[in-house]
C-alpha cells in the first residue's frame, strides 16, 4: 500500500462534503504528473486530504475506492480520474505552518511539489501527518470465511 496527498480547495469540494457524500469522483487534474500520480494508485491506497487556498491544512484520511480511469471531464483528452472514500476527520487538523516548522517533515512532497495536487506521501511522513493531527486510523474489518 502506498500513501499520497491530494488537495482541494474546501469551497470547491471539502473533507466535510466528502464524509457526507460517502464516496466521490476525483476528477479534473490537467497536470501531468498529478495524473501519473493517480495512475499509480491502487484500490485501498490512504491518502492525506489537504484543504487548500483556505485552511492550508490536512484535514483528513481518505482511501482510493476505485483505480484510475478515463476522467468523465476531459472530453476526449488523456486525462484520468479515481474514486475515493472518507476514512476519518483529523481531531486537530495539521495546519501548513505545522508542516513546514516541522523538521520531519521538511522533505515532504508537499513542500518539495507545492504546485501539485496530487503527490506521493511516504508512510513515515503519512504516519507523522498523524500524530501531528492526534488521529489513528481505524481498524479495517475483515470477512471471515
Amino acid at each position: 500500500m502506498h500513501c499520497w496527498l491530494v488537495k482541494s480547495e474546501p469551497y470547491k469540494y471539502s473533507f466535510a462534503q466528502l464524509l457526507a457524500d460517502k464516496r466521490a469522483v476525483w476528477d479534473g487534474v490537467r497536470n501531468y504528473e498529478a495524473r501519473n500520480n493517480l495512475r499509480a494508485m491502487k484500490k485501498g491506497d490512504l491518502l492525506l486530504f489537504y484543504h487548500s487556498n483556505e485552511g492550508k491544512a490536512v484535514v483528513g484520511i481518505a482511501r482510493v475506492a476505485r483505480e484510475a480511469y478515463p476522467d468523465p471531464t476531459a472530453s476526449g483528452e488523456d486525462w484520468s480520474a479515481i474514486d475515493i472514500e472518507p476514512v476519518i476527520a483529523l481531531k486537530a487538523p495539521v495546519e501548513l505552518e505545522v508542516i513546514k516548522s516541522d523538521p520531519f517533515l521538511t522533505d515532504i512532497a508537499l513542500l518539495k511539489r507545492s504546485r501539485l495536487s496530487v503527490v506521493p506521501v511516504s508512510a513515515e511522513h503519512f504516519e507523522h501527518v498523524l500524530a501531528l493531527g492526534k488521529t489513528k486510523l481505524p481498524v479495517r474489518k475483515t470477512r471471515r470465511t
